[in-house]
């Protein structure tokens, strides 16, 4: 007798090969060409009439060969859907992780559950921000953070200014062009900083900037 796991591997594969043989066959009862013939003969209308060779078309899709195969492919299906469900009511097992028996005597529907949320819990926790490996982190209590060392920065600021190009003739005007130069205005002392706040089992990072002037 097949165990369940072994159900469970190929009941997919079946399910798909039966909807696929299913949808074939839909489509070929549906083209009358191919379930239909014909043998025509042609006989002469006096003995000086022109003699014609016989034509003949085939049966090519017969629905009686179309239902068997349909009747075989649904017939493996529900065997095995039925065989799963059967076993599923009595199939129970225990969720050991580290030789510690986390939950005990769980039906196999319930693993099947905890199989689907591990994995969609494993993508989320892979996508997870984490601290940068490049920066030095220490964290800062008052502010329930994760932060770097001060980082001192210098901040400008364009500041116009008019420039003599040529001395004043008296024939020409004196020109001046005017440019926007830039200049320190201050310096600032600015701080990574990712918060993390711990639910469960998982931590959350969010990243954010703390900067002083």
């Amino acid at each position: 007798m097949a165990k369940l796991n072994q159900i469970i591997a190929v009941e997919k594969g079946i399910k798909s090969r039966s909807f696929q043989d299913l949808t074939e066959a839909h489509h070929a009862v549906q083209k009358p060409a191919l379930l239909s013939g014909i043998s025509r003969t042609y006989l002469a209308k006096d003995e000086e009439g022109e003699q014609l060779p016989p034509e003949s078309t085939r049966v090519q899709t017969r629905a009686e060969d179309v239902l068997r195969q349909i009747s075989t492919t649904l017939t493996r299906l529900f065997d095995v859907t039925a065989t799963k469900d059967a076993t599923n009511c009595v199939a129970r097992a225990d969720v050991v992780v580290d030789d510690r028996v986390l939950l005990a005597d769980v039906p196999v529907t319930y693993l099947l559950f905890l199989e689907k949320q591990l994995t969609d819990l494993h993508t989320f926790v892979k996508k997870l921000p984490v601290l940068d490996a490049a920066e030095s982190w220490v964290f800062n209590d008052s502010a329930d953070c994760w932060s770097t060392e001060p980082v001192r920065t210098n901040r400008t600021k364009k500041v116009t200014r008019n420039h003599v190009m040529a001395e004043q003739m008296p024939q020409l005007r004196r020109k001046a062009h005017v440019a926007a130069l830039p200049q320190e205005r201050g310096r600032a002392s600015a701080t990574l900083a990712q918060m993390i706040a711990a639910v469960g089992a998982t931590a959350f990072l969010f990243q954010g900037e703390i900067a002083t002037r």
